[in-house]
């Protein structure tokens, strides 16, 4: 349960930017700004490295020391939260009066496309943030263990 609290911070930081991103990859539109998109994929790691972080130290403080898939889990929870959001972007798209997007064909391979599509991303996302979860919490726990005094 956990897991799943820890990829909704990250998540919350970049879903804006994401629907765009979404946008102009399903509904023909330009995207532009990629400065923008460099400091949310900066926020999106600095949270998600400070929420897996956090999450081990009260596992470490509960003296639960089996950290090593829970700081991976917990740093890649966000690829979970990006592909709900995919199927609900999906459907609010299937529900909108327009016809520019990408359901607008009821062809199994449209369904196999998108979210063929949107799991591969999903699931960079998800080693990605994983990977940062995992080192972050790696380099906090050199940290604090190599300031233990053994008498």
């Amino acid at each position: 349960m956990a897991l799943l609290i820890c990829g909704a911070l990250p998540f919350g930081s970049c879903f804006v930017e994401y629907y765009f991103i979404m946008s102009s990859l399903w509904m023909d539109q330009y995207y532009y700004v990629f400065g923008v998109l460099l400091v949310v994929w900066f926020i999106l790691m600095i949270v998600t490295a400070e929420v897996a972080t956090l999450l081990n130290y009260f596992s470490l403080c509960s003296e639960e020391y089996h950290w090593w898939w829970r700081s991976f889990l917990s740093g890649s929870s966000v690829g979970v939260y990006v592909y709900l959001y995919s199927w609900y972007y999906f459907l609010s798209l299937s529900s909108s009066p327009t016809d520019d997007y990408v359901g607008k064909s009821s062809n199994f391979a449209t369904y196999l496309l998108y979210f063929g599509y949107m799991g591969l991303i999903s699931f960079g996302l998800f080693l990605m943030g994983g990977y940062v979860g995992l080192l972050s919490c790696l380099e906090f726990n050199r940290k604090i263990f190599a300031s233990v005094k053994v008498d």
